[in-house]
């Protein structure tokens, strides 16, 4: 049977299913090591990796089930919810890929003012004290402050910011050109019949 057919059809969209079940559960799992580890203490940032996480799996679960069915109903709300999700993650990829220097300043400066958690986290983990500036009446989380040689925050954290960007950015836009094929197949499998099934049957 060509690949236009029901079955490669069906196969393409469970085979795209199972790998955003798989990145979900990488993304759950690289959460909990995390945490775990003592590399990241803010919940916050836990939190949201792992209701990503969740929801990816919620996603692909029901455009798993509703391949493997067939089921109208299911394939109709997995293509709804895959083009919002596709609309959203193609712009903040695209927004990541075109920040400049500038921006991406102002964006780790208003990010570290407002987590003081994640900021403990780099500070202990880059061995580092202060974004721009440190006095030595603050508290740091650095095994640095001891020597009192420490450097800023921001110097490490500019310096792979943009690189990181364009990995997020590249990233995204990969899984953004899944999705958009997801609800293409999805569009394509639910308008197909199965030949060996009922010829009435289109449920």
């Amino acid at each position: 049977m060509v690949c236009g057919g029901f079955t490669c059809s069906k196969n393409c969209l469970c085979a795209l299913n199972l790998l955003y079940t798989l990145v979900s559960l990488l993304l759950i799992g690289i959460a909990a090591w995390g945490i775990g580890f003592g590399l990241i203490s803010s919940f916050r940032v836990v939190g949201v990796a792992i209701a990503v996480g969740i929801f990816l799996f919620l996603i692909a679960l029901v455009g798993l089930i509703g391949a493997v069915k067939h089921h109208q109903v299911l394939l109709f709300f997995y293509m709804i919810i895959l083009l919002l999700v596709f609309i959203v993650q193609f712009s903040v990829s695209c927004a990541c890929l075109a920040l400049n220097k500038d921006q991406q300043r102002q964006l780790l400066e208003v990010g570290w003012n407002n987590t003081k958690s994640a900021r403990e986290d780099i500070e202990r983990n880059l061995n580092c004290c202060g974004f721009r500036n440190f006095n030595s009446s603050e508290t740091c989380s650095a095994a640095c402050v001891k020597t009192n040689e420490c450097s800023t925050c921001a110097s490490i954290i500019e310096e792979y910011s943009g690189m990181v960007l364009r990995f997020v950015g590249g990233i995204g836009l990969f899984f953004s050109f899944t999705e958009i094929l997801g609800v293409w197949l999805t569009y394509r499998y639910r308008n197909q019949k199965d030949s060996r099934a009922n010829p009435s049957a289109f449920l």
